[in-house]
């Protein structure tokens, strides 16, 4: 994790903004343009093939989602990649944080998917029926990282995602919970340790209620 004093550039990132008290937290974003005829096609197009999917088979599907947060008062921040598994008692359960300290490019993301998600789709989905979800970002859709999904097409599915999207994607409040416990926190985080710290801790006793 490294110190960023220079602001990121808004992908399809949520980012959250400020934890101390009396302080609006804001999603700093660029104004989201409305969804354009081809996406909307798209989405449609998605919708109807995926229309007779039962409940066991969205059970395969990993979800994993990005996020950025930051201290009060401060440029500094620590970006966090998660994923969520579906296939395990009870079928809700939240797979690991992944801190990132810098903007993600093709590279970072090469690393996630080969140290993360690898192990944890092939530990999850021996049977080589899981999905992995992943939306349009462009470090997502990178060369290197085609080819690389290319490569353990046997091993998993990656679930082709329409673009302009996020909202489809089922895990995106939890965000929101961390946020507004973080807010809660009678002492609050202080550097860059003490934020990744606390939205690990917070992380690892969501209940199960919100998932």
């Amino acid at each position: 994790m490294q110190l960023s004093n220079q602001p990121i550039t808004w992908q399809l990132l949520q980012c959250i903004q400020g934890c101390g008290p009396g302080q609006n937290n804001l999603l700093n974003s660029k104004l989201v343009p409305l969804i354009s005829t081809t996406n909307r096609k798209k989405r449609l197009q998605f919708a109807r093939a995926h229309q007779n999917w039962t409940v066991e088979d969205w059970k395969n599907v990993a979800w994993p989602d990005e996020s950025r947060f930051l201290l009060r008062h401060s440029n500094g921040g620590v970006r966090i990649w998660r994923k969520q598994n579906e296939n395990m008692d009870p079928w809700h359960t939240l797979g690991p944080l992944v801190p990132i300290g810098h903007r993600l490019n093709a590279m970072g993301y090469l690393s996630i998917v080969s140290d993360h998600v690898h192990p944890f789709m092939t530990t999850m989905y021996p049977s080589s029926d899981g999905y992995f979800q992943q939306d349009d970002a462009p470090c997502h859709k990178a060369r290197i990282i085609s080819n690389w999904f290319l490569e353990h097409d046997n091993e998993f599915t990656v679930l082709k995602w329409p673009p302009q999207s996020p909202d489809l994607n089922p895990i995106e409040h939890l965000w929101d919970v961390v946020e507004r416990e973080l807010r809660a926190l009678d002492v609050h985080p202080t550097n860059l340790h003490q934020l990744q710290d606390a939205i690990l801790s917070i992380w690892a006793n969501i209940s199960k209620e919100c998932f």
